[in-house]
Formats: C-alpha cells, structure tokens, sequence
C-alpha cells in the first residue's frame, strides 16, 4: 500500500508527533511512505521519511502553487491513500483529491480531526460543503467525535473513532533514571509540577497560574514547570515565583520522569497526548474534564472542571498530601491503562485494518456524498 500523509506543518506538536509515529510504523510493516508539509515552521519533528515541504501561502495564487506541486508529486507517488490531519491539511486533500482525479488517479481521502474545536463557523461550514470529497473521517476521541456530528460537519455515517497512541517503550519509567535526573534537573526535595503543551489558549494557562498560587500560599516550596513552545511574557502578570518556563523541549520523557506529578488545565482538548505520555511514565496527574481527557484517564486520575482554579487548586494539593506509596499505585494504574487500552503498536494495527477496509470499499469509486 502506498500512503501519503498531510499535516499542517511538522511542528513539535502532540497531532504532528502522532502522525509521523503512526506513518514510521506504516513504513516498519513494508507499506510505501510520505508526507506533505504545507507550512514550514523553525521546529520540526524529526522524521527519516520522505516529506515535500509545501510553504503554502495564504492567497488564492499561492493555494494554487501548492496544489499544483502536491498535484505533481503524487503523479509521481501515485498513493492508494491520502491521509490528512487538522483542518488546513483535512480541506486541502480534500480538493487535491479532486484534482487528482480529474488527472485519472483514484486514491481513498481520509481526514483526522485530532480536537473539539478546529475553528468556528466558517471552517465548520467548510467541512460540510466539501464533504462529497471524502471517504471517511476519524476522531481521536468520542468526544471530538459527537461535537462535528452535533455541527453538522461531519455525517455520522462517516465518522471513525480511532484514538490516540503512546509509546509505551519510549515512555517507561526507571527508578535510577528518574535518581540520575533528579539530582541533575531537580536537586531539592520539593514537589515539582510538571505541564506540557503550546503556551496557546487551548492550554488556558491562565487557570493553572491562578491555581498554583494557590497550592503555593500552602506549599511556597512547590515548582511547576511548564514545556511548551510560544512566548511566557503574555503571562508575565499571572506566572509567580516557582513557575519556570522551559520552550520547546525534545526531552519529554526526562522531564516526565523527573517530575512527581503532572497537571493539565485545558480549556478545551482532543485527546492530550502528553497526558497519555505521562500516564505511560506512571505519573500521577490531574486535569481538566474537557474533550477526550475522561475517555483517557478513566479511573486512575483526579479529574476537575475547567476554568476553576479552586477546584483544580485543590485537587493539587489533595494530590501532594497523598503518600508517595499511593502516589506510586496511581502511577502504576495509569500506565496499565495505557498499555492495556492506548498502546501505540495496537493503534497501528488499528489503523492497518482502517486503511484496507476503506481502500477494498472505495476501490476506483467515486467518494460518497
């Protein structure tokens, strides 16, 4: 099978890292691999597979330019599947789909939607006005799911829920590792917080500052540590003392280990994958009740609502005045979760089924409306 993956960008992000693990593990089972960028960014996920870097320019004449390059590449790759993620990627194969089979070539379209929200009414009323164009559509969780069933953008009968993956090798936790990185990354004894993600709205940092002073007029001796790409200065009036901003990190699995517990304040979510990364490092957490967050946790976190920071405040503390022997069961629950439910190499063969079932359909056919 020939496949051809699109995104947005590669930026170091939890859909961009998901799509290339899933894409190298398509490649690992013998199928022909690539990627289409369309935006470049400063930082990228590494990947050894072939990509085409569009540079797409927001203007009629440069989504033109860009069609016409992906449109001669894949004259060249001649993919069996077109597999985008997120809504710029999701609407642009939509239209290459069109075009390509206006050339005589006959690929399954496939989109992803990796969150509850991917733009307002506009882009909603896109995705249902280019909807004849695509096979099939997946969520990476139900919750992602109902909400474009719910706008209309996306037909019920198409919708796929297929959930995120982890790596459940890369993400493993060792006690004289997380010694080793301790004493290097965090040499006092203090709680130290950890949360992951853009410094973008979605994250709504702003409630977990406003929740942290909280936990600090209890504990002043407490950290957190925020990894995340984007500009701390917007937070400047809101970050106190103890709240320290990494940037973009290519270290997560380190952060994770040295850390005692995580935290996610999400305003809104898909389905976190640096949540499901920490449940794979046996980490205790709490979060936001938003999106695909329950569906991931289950039962083996503290789960609050979002936009209080008292409540997520208190759960906090709740979670620091729990005993390390516990704190280490909820860990070690969170990680049998994973493993047992949210496994990378099962999500591959998931989606190996997926591909074969929609290509056997579609055959030479025409999408259906």
């Amino acid at each position: 099978m020939r496949i051809l993956y699109l995104l947005t960008s590669l930026g170091i992000g939890g859909a961009e890292r998901q799509v290339l693990d899933l894409a190298d593990r398509m490649a690992a089972r013998g199928h022909t691999v690539a990627v289409i960028s369309l935006k470049h960014v400063d930082e990228e996920c590494p990947t050894r597979l072939p990509v085409l870097r569009l540079n797409l320019a927001k203007t009629p004449k440069g989504i033109l330019r860009g069609l016409r390059f992906a449109l001669s590449f894949t004259q060249t790759f001649r993919p069996d599947i077109l597999h985008s993620h997120t809504f710029p990627a999701n609407l642009f194969t939509r239209i290459l789909g069109r075009v390509m089979r206006a050339y005589g070539s006959t690929p399954t379209i496939l989109n992803t939607i990796h969150n509850v929200y991917e733009g307002g009414w506009q882009r909603m009323l896109l995705y249902r006005l280019t909807d004849p164009l695509v096979q099939s559509v997946t969520a990476v969780s139900s919750a992602a799911a109902d909400r474009f069933i719910q706008l209309h953008a996306v037909p019920a009968r198409k919708m796929t829920i297929i959930t995120n993956g982890i790596d459940t090798s890369q993400f493993a936790s060792d006690s004289a590792r997380r010694k080793r990185l301790r004493r290097a990354l965090q040499p006092t004894e203090t709680f130290l917080w950890l949360a992951l993600g853009r410094l973008v709205p979605a994250k709504d940092y702003p409630n977990l500052f406003r929740a942290f002073a909280l936990v600090q007029s209890k504990h002043s001796e407490a950290k957190l540590w925020i990894g995340g790409e984007g500009d701390p200065s917007q937070y400047a009036d809101l970050a106190g003392e103890g709240v320290h901003f990494l940037g973009l990190r290519h270290d997560v699995a380190d952060l994770l280990e040295t850390a005692d517990a995580f935290v996610l304040a999400s305003a809104w979510e898909g389905m976190p994958l640096a949540l499901g990364e920490s449940m794979s490092m046996e980490k205790p957490f709490v979060a936001t009740d938003v999106g695909g967050v329950r569906e991931l946790a289950g039962e083996t976190g503290s789960l609050v609502p979002a936009n209080r920071s008292e409540a997520l405040a208190a759960a906090m503390l709740q979670l620091m005045a729990t005993s390390r022997s516990d704190r280490r069961f909820m860990g070690r629950a969170a990680r049998s979760r994973i493993e047992h439910h949210f496994s990378m190499n099962a999500k591959a063969e998931e989606w190996a089924s997926y591909y074969a079932k929609h290509t056997r359909a579609s055959s030479s056919a025409e999408p259906s409306a």
